[in-house]
């Protein structure tokens, strides 16, 4: 069974020593050094992994847009548009089964045939169905953003308003305590 070799004293008070130095360096770091770093470190990571911050982008991008009235609008035509189109192709594979049928098709394959029709269908109007939901959520989501954004702005509105009117009444303060004591001076 081996020990590990126990730290002298010495070596204690250099390592606090070493640890104090390097907090009274981080403490002496201006906020706009460590902004420089955080952006040097941003560009490294962007130059190592440019894929991942572009998908990254579209990403943030793409939900910020669906949050927003007009994105909502594109979505549900996008979501209407697609779900025509599959309705469409799935009415042609149907005709397309009974045509087959009719040509001397199996009637098992028949069968089959529009019962995988079927199921697709079904499922592709579940995915219709989700995509409205999803669409939903997102106009949910956005009318609530804004509904706080709204909040924020009245509450920022009226801080700097507050803030205002103790700035004047101070500036009155001052100016009537300097009109006080010229007047003092003078007498």
């Amino acid at each position: 069974m081996s020990t590990l070799p126990r730290p002298t004293v010495d070596s204690r008070d250099a390592l606090r020593a070493r640890i104090e130095a390097a907090e009274r360096r981080n403490a002496e770091r201006s906020i706009a050094e460590q902004a420089r770093d955080v952006a040097a470190a941003a560009v490294d990571y962007t130059r190592a992994n440019p894929l991942t911050v572009i998908g990254g982008a579209l990403a943030a991008g793409l939900v910020i847009g669906l949050l927003t009235r007009p994105g909502r609008r594109v979505a549900g035509r996008a979501i209407g548009n697609a779900g025509e189109a599959i309705s469409g192709a799935a009415s042609s594979a149907t005709s397309g089964v009974k045509n087959v049928a009719a040509r001397g098709g199996s009637r098992i394959g028949t069968m089959l045939g529009e019962a995988a029709v079927a199921y697709v269908l079904s499922l592709i109007d579940d995915l219709v169905e989700t995509a409205r939901a999803g669409q939903e959520r997102a106009e949910e989501l956005g009318d609530a953003a804004g509904a706080q954004a709204r909040k924020l702005s009245a509450s920022a509105s009226e801080a700097a308003s507050s803030a205002a009117d103790g700035t004047r009444a101070l500036a009155r303060k001052a100016v009537s305590s300097a009109s006080n004591l010229t007047r003092g001076t003078k007498g």
